[in-house]
């Protein structure tokens, strides 16, 4: 696999601009934004992500939901959904934060990468508007989380990085109203944007694609260092609990090598606690010539994570009861089993510790868990 240049990447970028004649700025799901700078050439450059995007008046971004319009950058999809859905936290995947509980989960449309395997191409790569298709002022989505009995809203689907606006306005409505709020992205984010976006999330799930420039260059259209600076920023400067997301690839990101150095740096620079979740591939969007993830490569990959320290490292979109299960690093007991995404034994005390040893368990606990199960409820939001 031949590393892509910066060159090649500024030229992947310039090709997905598009002119868009009718962006106006009166339309009601147009805000403007406060992450850009005039360059002298007279384009606008976009700074809340690491593509920086440099437009002329009536372009589109990479993302596409971010434009130029009037000589500023504005968020074009603000108040509009791709759809709704009432799912369990551990879908996201997020097993230590608030396990068994529901969560009402939405994205927009658009992405600022372009991963060649990606599962969710049909609203990342969206360049229809019209499958916006729910209204949601930030204010309904809090409020329908609450007579729901969700315990958290997440941004999900696409990266919510680039719907930053709406996604800490309805952050703000829902800690009003008790609603914790969760972010399931790729981390390609500037500094600045970063500092804001975060500061009104109480989770994350980070999706680490593999561990080279090379890989995020040539497959991903990105950028490896700006997603690390991000773990490493939500490790040391802020209190939100997050778990990383690997899609082992075979052939592309699963070796030995990769993943040792990829688990080694996790420990060093995060620490043992955070959880690492090694999910399975199947052939899709422009990557149908590579066979699915075998379920061993998986373990494998779980037992590298655990042997360099990694004290909470699962298995995804495979049957592995051993790879769902949570175990205390101290004494090796049981803590939290589960069949899919539904929890079938608990055995952590009232504090969030082991009650056979007493060690705290990494997370984010209530006394009991929650019973959702691995139901998932499409919901509807009306004006």
């Amino acid at each position: 696999m031949a590393e892509a240049t910066n060159a090649e990447l500024e030229k992947a970028t310039e090709e997905n601009l598009v002119t868009d004649p009718e962006l106006r700025l009166d339309s009601p799901y147009v805000v403007p934004t406060k992450y850009w700078h005039r360059l002298e050439d007279g384009r606008v450059q976009c700074d809340v992500c690491p593509r920086y995007c440099k437009l002329h008046n009536g372009q589109r971004g990479f993302c596409f939901v971010r434009a130029c319009v009037d000589d500023q950058i504005v968020l074009t999809t603000y108040g509009r959904s791709s759809g709704f859905c009432i799912d369990p936290i551990e879908k996201k995947p997020l097993n230590h934060f608030l396990p068994g509980t529901p969560v009402l989960s939405f994205g927009t449309a658009g992405c600022n990468l372009g991963c060649k395997f990606c599962q969710n191409w049909d609203i990342s790569k969206s360049r229809e508007v019209d499958t916006l298709a729910d209204y949601a002022p930030p204010q309904t989505i809090a409020q329908t989380a609450y007579q729901l009995g969700c315990r958290s809203v997440a941004f999900t689907y696409n990266d919510p990085v680039i719907f930053l606006e709406y996604a800490v306005d309805v952050a703000k409505e829902c800690r009003q109203l008790g609603i914790k709020t969760v972010a399931v992205t790729a981390g390609e984010i500037a500094p600045a944007a970063r500092k804001e976006f975060f500061e009104h999330m109480d989770a994350a799930n980070v999706d680490l694609k593999a561990f080279t420039e090379e890989f995020y260059k040539k497959v991903c259209l990105g950028w490896l260092q700006p997603v690390l600076d991000t773990l490493k920023y939500l490790k040391h400067e802020t209190d939100v609990w997050f778990e990383l997301t690997t899609l082992l690839i075979p052939g592309h990101n699963d070796s030995d090598e990769e993943l040792d150095r990829m688990t080694r740096w996790v420990v060093e620079e995060l620490g043992p606690d955070v959880p690492m979740h090694f999910t399975a591939f199947h052939p899709d969007y422009r990557m149908l010539d590579v066979p699915p993830t075998p379920k061993e490569t998986l373990q494998r990959a779980r037992r590298i994570a655990m042997q360099n320290g990694v004290r909470y490292a699962y298995t995804g979109n495979v049957v592995d009861a051993e790879g769902g299960t949570t175990f205390c690093h101290q004494c090796g007991a049981a803590l939290i089993e589960r069949l899919g995404y539904t929890i079938s034994h608990w055995a952590l005390d009232a504090e969030g510790k082991c009650q056979q040893c007493g060690t705290p368990c990494a997370g984010v606990f209530e006394a009991t868990p929650g019973h959702w199960g691995s139901r998932r409820m499409p919901v509807r939001l009306a004006r």
